[in-house]
């Protein structure tokens, strides 16, 4: 890990945690009705408030908080579902491109809705421009405000205290598009335009290229078929052409809310390594602060809403922590030259391959720490293509639970049950009752905190172990031995806990990995949100403990290392076999080359 390396990241960190300060107390703020913002477009929120019919002083129980984020997102599912299957015969689709098969719709459209954005398909060869704007960018604002939601549900759990209400689920929703996620949309949009990303609904265009393509396709027969020679191999022809295609699009709107809500789902198939979608330096750097910022300043609107902004600084520190380690760690294996190739390597170049050479190797290194440390899952350069340990990294940033910073929302409220668990760790040590925040962890606490930290590790664990047995999972895998199971574990582990990326190597555009990750998807997501919305209508209810001589402070340091042990301890140590049998052997016969 070079001096440029150590820039980029320590520049990085800087810029991120200075703006997520203000904008965290901004959007604390806003979301309950303080901001002098809310009282002047008070009246475009009551408007939406008239058209649906709902009152924003009715206060929800976790009950009915529950129930209308789950039908929402059922009826945004359906929406999204219907769209691809009938593009054909809607406008805005110049390339008349056809509906989308019924498996790969399933799978996208809960993609979109849990906030994971997993694509199996071709962007630009098979959603047409009414696809991606009302299906897919609709469902990047609407999930990523579904995390912030549940996360100012959670945080009013603690704030409260004899309260039956945790907030109303449609004026949450709204404040979180109107105030949050759609200015921050437009200024990002522009900047991204100004930068050379595309925005327009022209079809596509065919150009002439600077020089002649050589290639080969395969004979047909009259059937349609493949020819075969007399050994079996297929009768192939040479073909050129001065000619191609160049994808249009609405580019730049869907590229800035698909960072700024940790979706990650691309315009195009190259993602953020298309020059359409991220064509500078800049619009890479801007693209990476997104990604992060929403999820750490919601750490600040924490600390304000509780009444000591100590304890958001302690969450954001235990997060940065683990960030920088994590991220040091693979930034460094990716500086190092492949063993087996080390003599064609120039001094101290590293892996470059699957590196988008716009970028480098440091850039793109930093990018992939970002994008699975949240929720977000775009790329700009190959994970598949990562060192062992580089791909480690990638996965095990996502195993902790998307903790790591993590999605809008979602980042927070998860990093918040291991706050939780950490303190009742703590107790046992000591032999009190735990306490956060000066409330009382009971038992129906711990039940839905374990239900809340368990559920991902074992939808991953169970679905990789069924994969790995049954002749359709082991289709999809291009690469044998440990690679293989690193594919299928990389692809689960990003299905279940809402990111998106993978190591592209697995063919899962099938209706076997279509219908497990769906699965993967929607339990991982909602199978979360649930009991975190039950933990906080219970404590919502209670009474709020003064502190006294024998409460654990909850902001310093000691519980700063509390809090990163418990993460580790409970969402690393689950997944060590199962790394143990994929990237840490194939690192080790790496080595033995």
């Amino acid at each position: 890990m070079d001096s440029n390396a150590l820039i980029q990241l320590a520049l990085y960190l800087v810029v991120m945690l200075a703006l997520s300060v203000p904008l965290g107390w901004y959007i604390g703020r806003v979301m309950e009705g303080k901001s002098k913002v809310n009282r002047i477009f008070g009246g475009v929120e009551r408007v939406f408030y008239r058209l649906c019919g709902i009152s924003r002083d009715d206060e929800m129980s976790w009950k009915q908080y529950a129930i209308a984020v789950l039908l929402f997102n059922v009826i945004g599912l359906l929406v999204v579902y219907a769209l691809q299957r009938t593009q054909q015969w809607l406008p805005f689709n110049p390339q008349g491109l056809a509906n989308v098969s019924s498996d790969s719709s399933f799978n996208t459209a809960i993609s979109f809705v849990a906030n994971t954005n997993w694509q199996g398909y071709v962007g630009e060869a098979t959603m047409s421009y009414l696809t991606q704007m009302a299906a897919l960018a609709v469902q990047n604002f609407v999930s990523a405000a579904t995390g912030i939601a549940v996360a100012f549900a959670l945080i009013r759990g603690f704030a409260r205290h004899s309260s039956k209400g945790i907030g109303n689920f449609w004026v949450d929703m709204t404040r979180s598009c109107l105030y949050v996620l759609l200015p921050l949309a437009v200024i990002l949009a522009l900047v991204l335009v100004q930068q050379g990303s595309i925005q327009n609904f022209r079809p596509y265009q065919e150009v002439k290229t600077l020089e002649v393509t050589q290639y080969t396709v395969p004979k047909l027969d009259a059937a349609g078929q493949p020819l075969k020679d007399a050994k079996g191999e297929p009768v192939v022809q040479a073909m050129s052409t001065d000619r191609q295609t160049l994808p249009m699009g609405p580019v730049a709107s869907q590229e800035a809310i698909k960072m700024l809500g940790t979706n990650g789902g691309g315009f195009f198939n190259a993602n953020s390594a298309h020059p359409y979608e991220n064509p500078t330096p800049l619009s890479n750097f801007l693209q990476m602060l997104a990604i992060l910022v929403i999820p750490a300043a919601l750490c600040t609107s924490f600390g304000m809403l509780v009444g000591d902004r100590r304890q958001g600084w302690a969450i954001l520190g235990a997060m940065t922590l683990l960030f920088v380690v994590l991220t040091a760690t693979l930034m460094y294996y990716e500086s190092q030259p492949n063993p087996m190739l080390a003599s064609l390597h120039a001094q101290g170049s590293g892996m470059m391959e699957g590196k988008e050479i716009r970028f480098g190797i440091n850039a793109s290194s930093l990018f992939a720490a970002i994008t699975t440390a949240a929720s977000c899952g775009a790329v700009n350069a190959m994970h598949d293509s990562l060192s062992p340990i580089g791909g480690l990294v990638t996965m095990l940033q996502m195993q902790l639970g998307e903790v790591v910073y993590g999605g809008v929302g979602a980042g927070l409220y998860g990093m918040l049950i291991f706050a939780v668990l950490a303190v009742f760790i703590a107790g046992l040590m000591i032999g009190r009752t735990p306490e956060y925040l000066g409330k009382k962890i009971g038992v129906y606490d711990m039940k839905m905190m374990s239900i809340a930290i368990l559920m991902t590790p074992a939808l991953v664990l169970i679905f990789t172990a069924v994969s790995v047995m049954v002749e359709a999972g082991l289709a999809g895998i291009a690469n044998p031995g440990a690679h293989g199971l690193s594919e299928i574990l990389y692809a689960f582990s990003s299905a279940a806990n809402n990111n998106g990326s993978a190591f592209a190597g697995l063919s899962a555009n099938t209706p076997y990995y279509n219908t497990t990750t769906g699965l993967a998807m929607w339990l991982g997501r909602f199978g979360v949100i649930v009991p975190v919305l039950a933990m906080a209508g219970s404590l919502a209810g209670k009474k709020r403990l003064a502190a006294t001589s024998g409460t654990l402070p909850t902001h310093g340091p000691l519980f700063v290392a509390l809090l990163v042990g418990a993460v580790i301890l409970v969402g690393a140590l689950t997944y060590v076999p199962a790394l143990a049998l994929g990237p840490v052997v194939e690192h080790l016969q790496m080595m033995a080359m």
